[in-house]
């Protein structure tokens, strides 16, 4: 029994000695803390200086978007299934039971490589979509970064190494271009929205409304050209065949494809429709630079304490 009260006390004398031990280490280490506040304050105020500036010399973004519902498709109904096998050798689309949701094919397009390259060509739009700095609201006119792009020469300056040149490949403004562009179905509605982000809330507008005509003609030529094609092979399958019943079907299909090319050529809003609008925003969409600030100076206290912990233990 003496033996157990002992070894009970010895172990009460241990826990409380480690107490101890860690009340004396943390009185050390708020001890080190308080010794270094200077590195705190200096370090602290460094980042926040330095937010502040980074935050201050961000150009404002403005962002442009515009709503659109999917154009009502033409349906055959009946016929797709009554045709189908002899419409796929066609390579004719009857809608009814297609695999292929045009709204979202026109997305992907609109986001591919070669829509974008043909976009910035017809357009011209390679320096406002590369070298745009900020944007004068006074004059409106987009302001060029003068170490990119020499407005008055019309000429690209900016220093690169191979396999870059001065002028900025499609490759490069794809990049770019991919960036400041969204378009983005919602799945519940099934309405899209496509959105442009720039230093010019003019040229977001623009850009918005060029892309939503753009994507429909690209579409309807799209469509046309697939049933011209359609319609001339159906013509040759009709000079071939003697069977009335199989020119009956065949006369059918010639008749939806050129509703599909009439269709296309009376309706400019051949896949989407616009709802709302694209309109030049008033106000920025970014940068949040008070959160920027406020993230720098709380970074910077993060390391000030940070480095103050690590010298404490390394003396230990």
């Amino acid at each position: 029994m003496e033996n157990n009260s002992n070894n009970l006390n010895q172990a009460n004398t241990t826990l409380q000695s480690n107490i101890a031990d860690d009340e004396i280490d943390l009185r050390e280490l708020f001890t080190a803390i308080w010794q270094g506040k200077w590195i705190i304050v200096i370090i602290t105020a460094l980042f926040a200086s330095a937010s502040v500036y980074y935050a201050v010399n961000l150009p404002n973004i403005y962002k442009s978007e515009a709503l659109l519902a999917p154009a009502e498709q033409d349906k055959a109904g009946g016929l797709a299934g009554q045709l189908g096998g002899l419409a796929s050798l066609a390579g004719v689309n009857l809608g009814a039971n297609g695999n292929v949701d045009k709204t979202q094919l026109a997305i992907e397009i609109l986001r591919s490589r070669k829509f974008s390259r043909e976009f910035i060509n017809k357009y011209d739009i390679l320096p406002d979509l590369m070298a745009a700095k900020t944007w004068n609201s006074e004059t409106n006119t987009v302001l060029y970064d003068e170490k990119f792009y020499d407005v008055e020469q019309n000429k690209w300056v900016r220093e690169v190494k191979a396999p870059y040149k001065p002028e900025p490949s499609m490759q490069e403004a794809y990049k770019k271009f991919i960036k400041i562009i969204s378009a983005n179905k919602n799945e519940e509605t099934g309405m899209v929205t496509i959105s442009v982000e720039h230093v010019s809330p003019v040229v977001a507008q623009q850009w918005v409304n060029w892309l939503i005509d753009d994507i429909n003609q690209t579409m309807k030529a799209r469509d046309v050209i697939e049933a011209n094609e359609s319609t001339d092979f159906l013509t040759q399958q009709l000079e071939q065949t003697k069977i009335a019943d199989i020119r009956a079907v065949l006369y059918k299909l010639v008749e939806e494809q050129a509703k599909t090319i009439m269709f296309a050529n009376v309706r400019d809003e051949y896949v989407f429709k616009i709802i709302d609008p694209a309109i030049i925003p008033e106000q920025k969409a970014k940068p949040a630079r008070a959160l920027i600030c406020v993230l720098g100076t709380f970074l910077g206290g993060m390391i000030s304490f940070i480095i103050i912990l690590f010298r404490y233990f390394l003396k230990k």
